[in-house]
């Protein structure tokens, strides 16, 4: 199952507080104060890991706490402190506060991490307290509380490509051509319920990743449909293909609404480099195939790209297009 948004609590544990003690030693006369200090608390750190694929995890637990430290002993002895507590998340994982929904932590690199919660410090035991005026102080410090926090993980998809269109445009067929993912694929809409991610090798043991997203409607911006567990994605990727299906009555209008809910998502989506593919061509007579060859999207100068996933049709040439772009 893939999972993709997860909100969860962190308690960062606590300082052990320091003790009050005095040398009672049999032949040490007037032994001083021997208080330890108290251990630090277990702080809790994000970490990205390349192996982890899917925030599932966390749908079971929401609730996660750092061991607190050990109070302080006699003898100067120090508390232990507590170990901090790593949680593994994919690498692509953004963390908000989730109060504010302000991005806190952007997970893009494996072995990349942050403190989400700090661990108190440990008290300071009364020996640290000794003074000539005050050589036998009865008093220890108090360790501080571990710091607390709610944050919301986004896992968001690192694709060189992103394949975005209406239900039943072709992608989920696209991807599985060019790759060994094995969407599921039906004539019905949001066949696609959630990302597929395949890896297309190209000439020469050469490779990208191309990322087949939900299906997008009009209003997807503000949520409808699969609205932002589709949006989210494609912010990671590099370029867009935009695809059509080909028997669509006015292509033109279609495109029109991809580039309007890529706008007022956000500015980064409408600024990517964008292809348009035209697809299923097989299944369109070869007269109505001259009319789409014509057809002038607007605002789009670059070449327009018209294939059949079933048939093979023009697949070679896209991702020559696709390579020569990301790479060369």
């Amino acid at each position: 199952m893939f999972i993709d948004y997860a909100k969860i609590e962190l308690i960062a544990g606590n300082g052990g507080n320091g003790a009050v003690a005095f040398r009672r030693e049999k032949y040490v006369p007037k032994g001083g104060p021997s208080g330890g200090n108290g251990g630090n608390g277990g702080s809790i750190i994000i970490k990205a890991d390349r192996n982890l694929h899917t925030l599932l995890d966390f749908r079971y637990k929401k609730k996660y706490a750092a061991q607190n430290g050990q109070q302080g002993g006699n003898s100067l002895k120090d508390g232990k402190s507590a170990e901090n507590l790593i949680i593994k998340v994919p690498v692509g994982t953004v963390v908000k506060d989730a109060e504010s929904d302000l991005i806190i932590a952007d997970l893009d690199e494996d072995e990349k991490e942050f403190i989400a919660a700090k661990g108190g410090k440990g008290g300071k035991g009364n020996s640290n307290f000794a003074t000539p005026t005050n050589q036998a102080p009865r008093f220890a410090e108090d360790g501080k509380p571990g710091e607390s926090a709610n944050i919301i993980l986004e896992l968001k998809l690192l694709a060189d490509v992103g394949l975005v269109g209406f239900p039943n445009a072709g992608k989920s067929t696209f991807i599985s051509a060019i790759s060994a993912a094995k969407p599921k694929i039906a004539d019905y809409p949001f066949t696609t319920l959630q990302p597929n991610l395949g890896i297309v090798q190209y000439k020469d043991f050469q490779s990208f990743t191309v990322a087949d997203i939900p299906g997008i409607i009009e209003g997807a911006h503000e949520g409808k449909g699969l609205g932002h567990k589709f949006l989210r994605h494609i912010e990671r990727t590099g370029i867009l293909l935009i695809m059509i299906e080909c028997s669509e009555e006015n292509p033109i209008e279609k495109y029109k609404i991809i580039l309007n809910e890529l706008e007022k998502y956000s500015d980064l989506l409408a600024e990517k480099e964008k292809i348009v593919v035209l697809t299923k061509v097989d299944l369109l007579p070869s007269e109505e195939l001259k009319k789409l060859k014509k057809i002038k999207f607007p605002g789009y100068k670059d070449k327009l790209f018209i294939i059949s996933s079933a048939a093979g049709i023009g697949i070679n040439d896209l991702l020559d297009e696709l390579w020569k772009r990301l790479f060369d």
